[in-house]
């Protein structure tokens, strides 16, 4: 599943082609891929066409289009999740269709001209919708490339990810002290902090030194703080290197593979030396995924006595 390099790289990509355009058509393929919107195809294609889009936007994994305030219609955007495979393409107009297209959406831009957006997805888990934007809880802009305090009301729940300047450090500590749960599994928690998924996850607690399974309230404030460093780091290097592609479905708006896969040092590594020491990195299964460490340099938590 695409994490937030992967879907900061496609927002990147779409802004500067999509702010200030005007909806020419949108062409609905498969009303799999408006799972959750609220109308069907027909209404999608209705109540979008003619509108002018703001911006290109981000929280976490979740991306959205703001539309320009309309007569008697509430703040709305476009709102976008990649799901397993997704892919949010720029393509000039009256290009062939893509394999596995599902909606096409074309655009008139005063600089760029006409082109269009195409959302292709191959398992159909990923989704669009128009939602309306409320306003943000704490007051802050809603995501990344959207200074407006408002987020779109399917957004509303999921949490500010590392990268965002209003990310509330002392209140992610507060958090963490109070959780039971394997520090792995709350770095996965969409409501706690957003936009990691197994890959990064994977190679922060490799770099911060944490054993996945270590309960979230045993660490100390300071291996916390250490965790986010990490995790911000290896953020900020998969994004300069364009995300992780392992296959053809991770790719940026222009069809182009990511390369951070070459940097990771645990994620996928399963056999492999250790960098730091030079032990084997292992596998474990987790949940419906796996979770790749190094034994030796992560330690197991240590269990308290019966």
């Amino acid at each position: 599943m695409p994490e937030l390099p992967e879907v900061e790289v496609v927002r990147a990509g779409l802004a500067p082609a999509v702010t200030g355009a005007l909806v020419l058509g949108v062409t609905v393929l498969d009303e799999r891929a408006l799972t959750r919107h609220a109308g069907g195809g027909a209404d999608f294609e209705a109540r979008l066409t003619g509108r002018v889009i703001s911006g290109a936007a981000r929280r976490g994994k979740f991306l959205w289009l703001p539309l320009a305030p309309a007569t008697g219609v509430a703040e709305e955007a476009v709102v976008g999740h990649l799901g397993m495979s997704g892919q949010m393409l720029l393509r000039p107009p009256g290009t062939a269709m893509e394999r596995h297209e599902r909606v096409r959406v074309d655009l008139s831009h005063p600089v760029h001209g006409e082109l269009a957006i195409v959302f292709a997805d191959q398992r159909t888990f990923g989704s669009l919708a128009i939602d309306e934007l409320v306003a943000t809880r704490d007051g802050a802009p809603g995501g990344h490339g959207w200074e407006a305090a408002s987020v779109p009301t399917q957004v509303a729940h999921i949490a500010r990810d590392p990268l965002d300047p209003a990310f509330p450090d002392a209140a992610f500590r507060r958090v963490l002290a109070r959780k039971d749960s394997a520090i792995k599994r709350v770095l996965l928690d969409q409501t706690v902090v957003s936009g990691i998924g197994n890959i990064y996850a994977d190679e922060s607690l490799w770099a911060a030194r944490i054993h996945p399974e270590t309960p979230a309230r045993d660490l100390s404030t300071r291996a916390v703080n250490r965790l986010l460093a990490e995790v911000r780091q290896v953020l900020d290097k998969a994004l300069a290197e364009g995300g992780t592609s392992f296959d053809a479905q991770y790719v940026n708006v222009n069809g182009q593979a990511g390369y951070f896969a070459h940097s990771l040092n645990a994620y996928g590594r399963t056999g492999e030396p250790c960098p730091r020491c030079g032990r084997p990195i292992v596998r474990v299964s987790f949940t419906n995924r796996s979770s790749h460490f190094c034994a030796h340099c992560q330690k197991t938590p240590r269990r308290p006595a019966s």
